[in-house]
């Protein structure tokens, strides 16, 4: 009966630190740093960066800002923290925005 409890405890633990590694990834030493990145950016779209991170998304490590452009404009600038290109920009509302950044809290405290 003990070894059948250790051996369960064994697994848990294997099955819990394999997902653990499977939904973290260690960024990489960047090219650009973070202050290139919003250089870029704020040439794409001028106006207040109210955040920014460095995320792994499709594949890339891009920066993602997101800037204030207007009283209710947020534009969405992404930045390759490799080679300082653009990789996309969005338009969006501050009403979407807020939408998204509550369903970003909800996902990332899941983890």
């Amino acid at each position: 009966m003990h070894k059948k409890i250790i051996t369960a405890f064994a697994f848990a633990a294997i099955v819990t630190c394999g997902a653990f590694a499977a939904t973290t990834t260690k960024p990489p030493h960047t090219k650009i740093t973070m202050a290139e990145a919003r250089a870029t950016a704020l040439k794409k779209a001028p106006g207040k960066v109210t955040s920014e991170e460095l995320e792994h998304e499709k594949g890339k490590w891009i920066y993602s800002f997101d800037i204030a452009t207007s009283k209710t404009e947020v534009t969405e600038v992404n930045v390759d923290a490799m080679n300082g290109k653009i990789v996309d920009v969005q338009h969006e509302n501050a009403a979407k925005e807020a939408a998204e950044k509550k369903a970003e809290a909800k996902e990332k405290t899941k983890h």
